[in-house]
Formats: C-alpha cells, sequence, structure tokens
C-alpha cells in the first residue's frame, strides 16, 4: 500500500475544495495521511478514509521562530510516516513541507492556490516569499497553479521551472453537489458576494456601486456571506442599517443562499481561481466578476455573466445595473450558460483524474 502525506493550513483547504481527492486516493487503495491544525471538523476529513495528523500552522504569523518549528515538525513527520509523496496546499506548508521532503528525499507535490497578498504587494514582503519559496520548491516534482498568469510569475522570476508547472483548472467544481436549479423568479434581482470581507476582494468598490444601484432605487438587493479579514464591522452596519445590503456572516453551508441568488458577485483584485465563481455557476447562477485571472476564466462574459474593470466601481455599478435591467428570460439564459460551461471546462472529476495521474507519474 503506498502512502499519500497532504499538509495543509485548515481543514476547508481539504474538505471542501480536495475531498474528492482524498476519496480517490482512498478507493485507488493509498493510505491517506493529512496533516492540519486542530479542529472539531477534522472528524468530517477522518470519515473520507483519512488518517488525520495534527499540526499546528500559525497562517498569518511572519514570526520566523513559528516558521522554523514549522519546518521542524514537518520534518519529523515525514521521517515518522515515510510517505512515498507528500502533497502541500497553501503556502506555508508549500514552502517548509518542501524543504523538509528535500531533506528527507521524499517525492514533493506544491500546490499554490493563488500568490496571495505578499506577490500582489510586492516590496521586501514579496521578496522574501519569493525566496522561501526558491528553496521550498527547488526539487519539487510538480508544481501546481490554477490560473496560467501565476504559473508564468513564477516561471519568470526563476522560482521553478517550467518543467516542473502544471496548470490546473483551478480545483474544479463538483458538478453533482452544486447541481443546477433554475433561477428564482422574483421581482427583486438578487446578488450575492461570498468570500472574506476584505480591500482586496473588490468590497470597497461593491459597497460604492451597491449605494449607486439603491440611490437610483432600482429593485435589488445585496447579500455578504463571509467572516471579517479586515476591520469592516462598522461599515457593514451602517450599510445594513440603511437596508443597503444584508450581512449573513460566515455559513458553512452556502449553496442555499446561492440558489436565492441570481447572480454572483466578486470583483477581486486577485485569486488563483475563484471557488465560489465556480460554485455559483454550476448551480446556474450568472457571474459578475473582475476581468483578472483566476476569475475571468469563470465568466463568458456578456454569454453566462459580466466582466469588470478591476478597481473600477464605475465599470461595476454599470455592470450590476446592467444585470438587475434584464428580462427574467435573460437572466435564466446566462446561468444556464454558465452550468454549461462548468460542465464542459471545469468538471472536478476530471481535475482529480489529472492530479491522481501526476502522483502516479
Amino acid at each position: 500500500m503506498k502512502k499519500v502525506l497532504i499538509l495543509s493550513n485548515h481543514f476547508a483547504t481539504i474538505y471542501k475544495f480536495r475531498r474528492e481527492l482524498v476519496e480517490s486516493l482512498v478507493d485507488k487503495g493509498y493510505e491517506v495521511v493529512v496533516s492540519l491544525p486542530k479542529s472539531d471538523d477534522n472528524e468530517e476529513i477522518k470519515s473520507l478514509g483519512a488518517r488525520i495528523v495534527e499540526t499546528y500552522v500559525d497562517r498569518k504569523s511572519l514570526n520566523p521562530i513559528k516558521d522554523i518549528k514549522l519546518f521542524l515538525d514537518y520534518s519529523k513527520l515525514i521521517k515518522q510516516e515515510k510517505p512515498d509523496i507528500t502533497i502541500g496546499y497553501t503556502i506555508k506548508p508549500n514552502i517548509y513541507g518542501g524543504m523538509a521532503s528535500r531533506i528527507r528525499k521524499t517525492p514533493f507535490i506544491a500546490n499554490v492556490t493563488g500568490l496571495g497578498s505578499a506577490y500582489y504587494k510586492g516590496g521586501t514582503l514579496k521578496k522574501i516569499v519569493s525566496t522561501l519559496y526558491k528553496v521550498g520548491l527547488k526539487n519539487a516534482k510538480s508544481v501546481f497553479f490554477e490560473n496560467v498568469q501565476n504559473a508564468q510569475v513564477m516561471i519568470d522570476d526563476k522560482t521553478i521551472t517550467k518543467e516542473q508547472a502544471v496548470v490546473m483548472n483551478g480545483a474544479g467544481v463538483n458538478l453533482e453537489r452544486f447541481s443546477f436549479s433554475e433561477m428564482p423568479k422574483d421581482d427583486i434581482t438578487r446578488f450575492l458576494f461570498v468570500g472574506r470581507v476584505m480591500e482586496e476582494k473588490g468590497v470597497n468598490e461593491l459597497f460604492e456601486a451597491i449605494k449607486k444601484i439603491k440611490q437610483e432605487g432600482l429593485k435589488a438587493e445585496f447579500g455578504f456571506l463571509g467572516w471579517f479579514e479586515e476591520d469592516y464591522s462598522q461599515i457593514i452596519k451602517e450599510l445594513e442599517e440603511k437596508d443597503y445590503i444584508k450581512y449573513y456572516g460566515y455559513q458553512k453551508d452556502v449553496v442555499k443562499f446561492m440558489r436565492e441568488a441570481h447572480c454572483i458577485v466578486l470583483p477581486s483584485y486577485h485569486e488563483g481561481m475563484a471557488n465560489v465563481l465556480l460554485e455559483g455557476a454550476a448551480i446556474g447562477r450568472a457571474l459578475i466578476a473582475s476581468d483578472i485571472h483566476g476569475c475571468k476564466e469563470s465568466v463568458i462574459d456578456g454569454v453566462s455573466g459580466f466582466t469588470c474593470k478591476v478597481k473600477d466601481s464605475e465599470d461595476l455599478y454599470k455592470k450590476i445595473k446592467q444585470f438587475t435591467l434584464m428580462s427574467y428570460d435573460e437572466k435564466a439564459k446566462m446561468g444556464q450558460c454558465g452550468r454549461k460551461h462548468m460542465e464542459d471546462v471545469f468538471d472536478k472529476n476530471r481535475v482529480v483524474e489529472l492530479t491522481v495521474e501526476e502522483i502516479e507519474r
């Protein structure tokens, strides 16, 4: 029996987006060990047939002592488990799991689900992260990316070689779990934002666009799902008091909210591949998203939704207004086209097949 060790920084990274991969590996006879921080939800990963090893990962810390400890923890874990291959998800497991695998001479696959704020903001932090990535990924068997732009950035700055890069269609979307449903027939057009409430998700531009839509008296409703990554509590409170938005906080099950919506909105500044857009389109909802890699792949502009200029609240407002004023049949047609696009390009089963093929290569 071959053993796969998966390193992650959060329960949701595996259970929400990679559960089908775990199930596939278990079905093929692999012993699957998942290393991630302690959580009450970890039992759900165990139910997939995996064994859990709890490893503390401070996702936001820049403390080098904590990072050195994580490297040592991973090195010890690989020595104890003796996996045939180790797979990392997100930045710290990729970097320190890659380093530990290199020391232990264990094949390693990294998954870069997005370049993140460090690359986006640039400066000293980007240089540090880039240097760490170069060390961590030097001997990686493969480095998976969710869009071509992210891969090219790391190739251009010589973090990895062209031969190491494997571009997937994101994590794909489970077309059965996110099954198609008819768009609701309401007089009010319902928009939904799902994600961390933070500047880089484009919420400032979205708030500005919403204010204009509401002030014009258009029949539109705006729902927000997600936790605060930054302090937006006062802004959210004021917008709720004016009945501009409805804030539902973090929700484990987003499907019921998506089914009640007509359009999923994500004016993000940068993404690996926005899962919320894939899920919304699979359900049959139109999309309005930034014209950036990681978002625009999900949308056929003018057919299954609209793309808008990044950091441009005016363009976002125009696209929201345009969709609001469309007839029900036009909106429903967009949702149907979005579902077809997911079936053609983003089927989760195909992504899992390609991942397993790379593991076994």
